[in-house]
């Protein structure tokens, strides 16, 4: 699990980027790199992380699902998954 403290920034810095959307893409389009540097930091998307859903971890993110390998593997051999059949894990 994932520590709240890290999952509480991942949000803040959802709602930061959700903020500051427009006013970015504007100054892009008018190439002001002054206006783009003066907005905070955490505004821009490329600082978001992937984390899964279930347990906020966030290496082994599987994105077409949300979740991580390890929620993956634990929710398929529970047959949570439909079309998912164990190979050979």
């Amino acid at each position: 699990m994932a520590k709240e403290s890290m999952k509480a920034r991942e949000v803040k810095r959802a709602k930061l980027v959700a903020k500051y959307a427009e006013k970015r893409k504007r100054l892009k389009e008018e190439g002001d790199q002054v206006g783009l540097s003066k907005l905070p930091r955490n505004s821009n998307p490329i600082r978001m992380h992937n984390r899964c859903k279930l347990t906020g971890r966030p290496k082994g993110y599987m994105r077409q699902f949300g979740i991580s390998r390890i929620q993956f593997r634990e929710m398929a051999s529970q047959g949570l998954i439909p079309g998912v059949k164990k190979a050979s894990w």
